[in-house]
């Protein structure tokens, strides 16, 4: 069996844990839903990371995830990590804007990459 490539969403809080997750049924895109900004809205005190994956990659943050992260910032008020899992590797931009790859990869990337159809580690590409 083939697996079902999709976008997911998680929403990470201290200690990389999981506060939050869900996934759409495709493997570009990740539509807004009320649901998911509420559970941002309903956990904004203890989120710190917002992490969503790319199946079939880039690595890297698309234009609509730029407005996304800003929208976020904006409507909480301070600034917040965020990810991609890809393929290739977990990438992020900090509370500071700053970018890269994230070696070693966080906890619940395997999780992202299951529930997205990828492979479970970047290794086995």
């Amino acid at each position: 069996d083939t697996p079902v490539l999709r976008e997911v969403c998680y929403l990470i809080g201290p200690d990389q844990r999981v506060l939050w997750s869900d996934a759409s049924g495709s493997p570009v895109a990740l539509p807004d839903s009320r649901e998911r900004w509420e559970a941002i809205w309903s956990r904004r005190a203890e989120l710190v990371e917002v992490a969503h994956s790319h199946p079939h990659g880039p690595l890297a943050f698309s234009q609509e995830d730029t407005t996304t992260m800003a929208a976020l910032t904006s409507a909480l008020g301070r600034s917040l990590r965020f990810s991609i899992v890809a393929p290739g590797g977990v990438w992020c931009r900090d509370e500071e804007g700053r970018e890269g790859r994230v070696d070693p990869e966080p906890p619940w990337a395997a999780e992202v990459r299951a529930r997205s159809g990828m492979p479970v580690s970047a290794e086995e590409e």
